[in-house]
């Protein structure tokens, strides 16, 4: 097994996000001790924005350009293609996606490349395959308890069917903001969703 971790919290290995991935990742490590971890760490700025022709490109019926943001696409891409699993761990920035996870989404995201558009509207053209993605935010946007809204996950679900992944499973660290109390009962809580999820596949 080949698992491809997207890291976008600017607080690295420190971040309530990166921590829950570990532990999602801690499980799939059980059922696949010698799986390959390919970790793309996108929180310090690790890429560029898309260039011009590139964009250029988006817009055109052909790719215009093979180079520059091109290049930098192509890698992303075929170390997505080459993941069997696929998990992003992310902040909530203003109730939405981090600038870092957009800007990997605009590359990844590729017209003729990961998509096609036609009569029909945008269709995928990359195989499904689970993803995790594991999310801390300072607020609350789930539950009973929720005092702010989301963008993030249906941004995320949207953007990544559209690609043709299907297989997602979102799981959360809320109200980190709130104090160690609220950050050591939404750990319990997420810790037990993790467990039930997985001891549920297992028993398939």
């Amino acid at each position: 097994m080949n698992i491809l971790h997207v890291s976008c919290s600017p607080r690295g290995q420190a971040s309530e996000s990166y921590r829950l991935s570990q532990s999602v990742m801690g499980h799939l490590l059980k059922s696949h001790p010698t799986a390959v971890i390919t970790n793309r760490v996108l929180g310090a700025g690790g890429i560029a924005h898309v260039d011009e022709n590139y964009a250029i490109s988006q817009q055109s019926l052909e790719d215009i350009a093979q180079d520059g943001s091109f290049i930098q696409s192509e890698a992303l891409i075929n170390e997505l293609e080459s993941a069997d699993v696929l998990v992003i761990s992310t902040p909530m920035h203003n109730f939405t996606v981090p600038s870092a996870l957009k800007v990997w989404i605009d590359h990844i995201a590729r017209v003729r490349r990961t998509f096609n558009v036609g009569a029909q509207g945008k269709t995928p053209m990359l195989r499904d395959r689970p993803v995790f993605v594991a999310i801390a935010s300072g607020g609350r946007f789930s539950g009973e308890r929720a005092r702010q809204p989301d963008f993030l996950t249906p941004y995320l679900k949207a953007v990544l069917n559209m690609i043709g992944l299907h297989d997602l499973n979102i799981f959360t660290v809320e109200g980190t903001a709130l104090g160690p109390d609220a950050i050591a009962e939404a750990r319990s809580r997420t810790d037990q969703a993790l467990l039930a999820h997985f001891q549920h596949h297992e028993a398939q």
